[in-house]
This record gives C-alpha cells, structure tokens and sequence, in this order.
C-alpha cells in the first residue's frame, strides 16, 4: 500500500528557534524527514511538511529550509507554511513570497493557544480570505472549545479550502464527545472543508491511552466527514510524546478503515491529500 502523510514535522533547532520545544527533550533535537519510514506492507509515497511553530519572523525561511531538504528526499511533495493572517491586507508580501516558493499549498496560523477572538477579528478574517487568491489552503489547528468562532471563520470564508487538524484535539484524555460531535459535524455540512485524522494519540492519556480511547472519536469524524474528505496524517514526530510509533498510528488508522471498501480505503491514505494539496 502507498499513502500519503498528510501532516508531518521536520525541525533543525540549532538554525530557526521553536520556543515550543523548550523542556521537551524527546523532541528538542534535529528531527529529518528519515524519521518516516516505510512499513512491511506499506509505504510513505508522499509527505506535506505543515509549520513547526518557528518564531512568526522564521516562516519564510522555515519554508525554504524545508525546500532544501526536498532536494534530498523527493517524498516531501508539499508544504503548509506559516503566515501571521491576522495582519489582514498586510499579509499579501509574504503570501507573495510564499507563492514564489513550488512546494507550498497552504498556510497554517495556529489559533489553538490564542485568546478567545482571535479567530474571527477582522483582520484575521481578511487574512484567511486572501488565500484564495493564491490557491492556498488553510490548516485549521484549534483546541475543540474554539469550534464556535472557527465555524463562523469558515462561514466568511466560502472561497477557501479548509482542512482540520487533528480532528479539531478533542477532550479523549476524558472520554468527552460532546459537545466537539455537534461541532464537527456543523463543521462538515460546509463544502469545503476537510479533516486530518492525525493528532489524537497526544489529546489521550499519554502514558495510558488504548486505540479503544480512540475509537468513537474515528467512527465520528468519518460519518461526518465521508471516505471523500478524510485523509490520514501522522503528526509525526510529536506522536512520540504518547510514546506512539509510526508504524503503530499506521496500523490503528488501517485497522479502522478495514471494513471499507478498497477504493474509500485508497481515499482516505493517498487521493484526498493528493487532492486536497494538489500535489
């Protein structure tokens, strides 16, 4: 089988700095696109690099950074790179830059850590809106109680294409389902949206999940979403602060799509990303 990763992360933090990884020391080292490995049955075709949570003043050169690295592993097919939207009209400089850079598809601006808000201020929305000029896409990263405000971004912002990430970090560490169930599936009736099942070792017990943990959580999202606009991601590598692996999240995601059919299967590990991405 070849898939696509969807959502992967590569960082050198001796050249841009990631404040994020401070006290993190599984993760606070070079991480290089050899971390994704091919499995027995299966293997990486295709990977997006999605921003790693560089200073804000880094993201060009985070992006050209991960250009190069492409020279080197041509599984690397696309890139989701930062721009700091909530600029509004002030964006268009780098989203111009950006566009001059092949392998970049979409933008992400993380909205999970900001004030309430943040998500629907003006300018921010303009940010998003501008997007489509550029065919990019927008990575969606939110916490599950910023649904609200990101259902009235996608709203304003009909000409863009969305993609969640991380199913939108649910409370599974606490069995909650509600109220992210009416959420994601308010946020699915919108055409243009997708979802990213990737991310949820680490909103579970990281020193006790199960798949079990995880199960409601898929059997939702994809009776929301379809086979058409879910898309498998790894988050690799901050899966290893769950002490997941990656040929183990490879296997959960292909143990629940196991009953589909081959073509929805196909769908959700290869042509929704290559869709979605363009690549």
């Amino acid at each position: 089988m070849k898939l696509i990763d969807s959502h992967v992360h590569f960082w050198n933090p001796q050249y841009l700095r990631y404040p994020w990884l401070d006290g993190l020391p599984t993760l606070n080292h070079l991480i290089l696109p050899d971390h994704v490995q091919d499995g027995e049955d299966w293997s990486v075709e295709k990977m997006v690099f999605v921003q790693a949570g560089c200073l804000p003043e880094q993201g060009l050169e985070e992006a050209l950074w991960v250009t190069s690295l492409a020279d080197n592993d041509g599984r690397i097919a696309g890139i989701v790179a930062f721009a700091p939207l909530e600029t509004g009209e002030g964006t268009h400089g780098l989203l111009e830059r950006l566009r001059d850079v092949a392998a970049v598809r979409g933008v992400r601006r993380l909205i999970q850590g900001e004030a309430a808000g943040f998500g629907i201020q003006p300018d921010f929305i303009k940010g998003v809106q501008l997007l489509a000029q550029y065919n990019f896409s927008f990575d969606i990263c939110i916490n599950h109680l910023q649904f609200p405000e990101t259902l009235d971004l996608v709203k304003r912002c009909p000409q863009v294409r969305f993609v969640l990430d991380h199913i939108g970090k649910p409370d599974i560490k606490s069995g909650v389902l509600d109220p992210w169930r009416k959420h994601i599936n308010a946020l699915s009736a919108f055409p243009n949206t997708w979802c990213k099942i990737s991310g949820m070792v680490t909103e579970a017990n990281l020193e006790a999940w199960t798949p079990a943990d995880l199960q409601p959580y898929l059997e939702i999202t994809l009776d929301a979403f379809g086979s058409g606009r879910v898309m498998f991601g790894s988050d690799s590598p901050v899966l290893r602060l769950a002490h997941a692996t990656y040929p183990e999240w490879v296997g959960i995601v292909r143990q629940f799509v196991a009953a589909l059919s081959p073509d929805e299967q196909r769908q959700i590990f290869y042509e929704n990303a290559k869709a979605f991405y363009q690549l």
